[in-house]
């Protein structure tokens, strides 16, 4: 079998950040990376789970909704994946999207999206407060992100 992509990045040197992880035809990936791997620091359920809410939600309400095809956690509990139509958006655009709604979120006046039982499979796991300020700190990394910097370490 052939190796994924994600298994190639070497995350003994990852650190938090955003990296471009792939580009498929038009469609393309960003790690939002939070934490450090094998560190065994890892974003908790609650974390992800609110963090997921208000981002999808702004995504998908900003001028470039079009462009967005998906934002959700990684399975190591480590960050997120935001995938997005690369012939509607720039990379240089999108990291600008994601740094609006990442301040956006940080000062969400509420209440948290999609907390309910007919909106969510698992609503009582989302906290408005700690959300926002995950957002906060992801929001302050990035502030002053470019493209240059979308790129994996390697050492």
């Amino acid at each position: 079998m052939e190796r994924i992509a994600s298994f190639a990045v070497d995350h003994n040197v990852l650190v938090p950040g955003l990296y471009l992880s792939r580009r498929d035809g038009s469609t393309v990936t960003f790690d939002l990376r939070f934490k450090r791997p094998n560190t065994g620091d890892l974003l908790t359920n609650a974390q992800m789970h609110s963090v997921e809410h208000l981002i999808a939600t702004l995504l998908r309400n900003s001028p470039e909704k079009d462009a967005v095809i998906y934002f959700g956690p990684m399975g190591c509990q480590t960050g997120f994946y935001f995938l997005f139509d690369g012939a509607q958006l720039s990379c240089a655009r999108a990291i600008d999207l994601l740094r609006r709604c990442f301040q956006a979120a940080a000062v969400y006046p509420g209440p948290m999206p999609g907390q309910s039982a007919a909106e969510c499979g698992n609503y009582r796991n989302l906290d408005l407060e700690l959300g926002k300020a995950c957002c906060a700190w992801y929001a302050d990394l990035i502030r002053d992100w470019m493209e240059d910097r979308l790129v994996y370490p390697t050492a």
